[in-house]
């Protein structure tokens, strides 16, 4: 090895060191993406409000709901009681800036809601149910002021404004019926104010909607006096129990993968992919015309429908339909208990209405398809064509 290739070396190694270095001691670039997750630090993460949450909410029972608004209402929701009502009393508590809740939730959030609680949301944009159910309009200042002031209805909250730019939406309410609705809180538009949080009555309970999540993130509750607003929307939360929908909020636990370390790093991310790229280039490109005739195999016949009509045919032709009739019942009932989880042991009236409540189907249909079972287990006489067709039919009205 000559002088001028050891030369060369030494400084390529040094260049790398130096690459390295400057790498290493660089600041980390401040991540501004809008996580809304509760135990994220960046600016638009939650971590500050889920920790002084049951300071700022200091009159309320907090607890934090790790499921879906529909399996947590369901599962509190007494069937038994002749005036069906819910066994949580309260106020649902959700703030991200995407509206994330399914619509079986948000059906069910409304029927909660209709037997005198309240829901409280802080997002950015809503699902159409909420313009049509509660006679309000969205929409967005595409040319408003880039600063974002924002500031309450209520004078003896104070009418100091507070500067929401980073982060902020310009979502505001267009329309609303100004007979029913109250107007809570405001934000600067181009020209002149818009409404950003208001109380929305629904039969017995009250919707409370608020535009502007980016005041609960970590950036703006630790920003000058920016927490006097939060606290400000939250005084507007009944007293008595939050129930805070916090499912897919909460974050991912630790990785457990031996790549973790790599894809935490972009750099080294970047020449992770750049390997696997090449690998594959050179698999497509060195298996060309290596690769012996793979010889096509016909795929084996599905019989299992030309067998069930086989065997349906079967009992038809024998005139058995009893038989039938019974394997008929035993199907209803099975799908009933793997697709709405309700017990099969007793069909009563309390089995008619779950089934009602959980397929929405006509209860007249359900209760003439329960009598026909019923009658079919207590009957001693042997069973005729009419009898199959007819608990046929009202089967299939349920079920299809």
């Amino acid at each position: 090895m000559n002088r001028t290739l050891k030369i060369y070396i030494f400084l390529l190694v040094v260049l790398m060191a130096g690459v390295i270095y400057v790498d290493a001691v660089r600041p980390k670039p401040v991540d501004w993406s809008p996580s809304y997750i509760l135990r994220d630090k960046i600016p638009f993460g939650l971590y500050v409000f889920d920790q002084e949450s049951k300071t700022i909410l200091n009159q309320r029972k907090i607890e934090k709901v790790r499921k879906s608004a529909y399996e947590f209402l369901d599962e509190n929701y007494d069937y038994n009681k002749e005036a069906d009502n819910y066994t949580v009393k309260g106020t649902l508590f959700h703030v991200c800036d995407t509206y994330i809740i399914d619509d079986e939730s948000t059906k069910e959030m409304f029927y909660y809601v209709s037997h005198g609680n309240n829901v409280f949301l802080s997002v950015e944009r809503l699902p159409e149910i909420f313009t049509d159910s509660l006679n309000i309009k969205l929409d967005a200042d595409f040319n408003f002021k880039s600063q974002t002031n924002c500031w309450m209805a209520n004078p003896n909250l104070g009418q100091q404004k507070y500067d929401l730019s980073k982060g902020g939406n310009n979502t505001y309410f267009s329309n609303i019926d100004t007979l029913t609705t109250t107007i809570l809180g405001y934000q600067s538009g181009k020209d002149n104010k818009r409404v950003n949080f208001i109380k929305v009555p629904y039969k017995k309970g009250n919707f409370f909607i608020h535009l502007q999540p980016t005041a609960f993130t970590n950036y703006h509750l630790l920003k000058d006096n920016h927490y006097q607003y939060t606290e400000k929307v939250l005084s507007y939360v009944p007293n008595g129990n939050v129930y805070w929908l916090v499912n897919e909020q909460e974050g991912l636990t630790e990785s457990t993968s031996m790549l973790r370390f790599i894809r935490s790093q972009p750099a080294l991310m970047y020449a992770w992919y750049l390997f696997l790229t090449g690998i594959v280039i050179f698999m497509i490109f060195n298996a060309k015309r290596r690769q012996r005739v793979i010889p096509i195999i016909k795929p084996l016949s599905n019989t299992t429908v030309d067998f069930t009509k086989t065997i349906g045919n079967l009992y038809y032709q024998e005139g058995n339909h009893q038989n039938l009739i019974d394997k008929k019942i035993i199907y209803f009932l099975e799908r009933v208990r793997n697709e709405y989880l309700i017990d099969t042991a007793v069909l009563d009236e309390n089995f008619i209405k779950k089934l009602h409540a959980k397929t929405g189907k006509d209860i007249k249909d359900i209760e003439h398809l329960v009598y026909l079972i019923n009658y079919q287990k207590k009957s001693y006489h042997q069973s005729i064509e009419t009898d199959l067709i007819e608990i046929n039919k009202a089967i299939e009205k349920i079920i299809s």
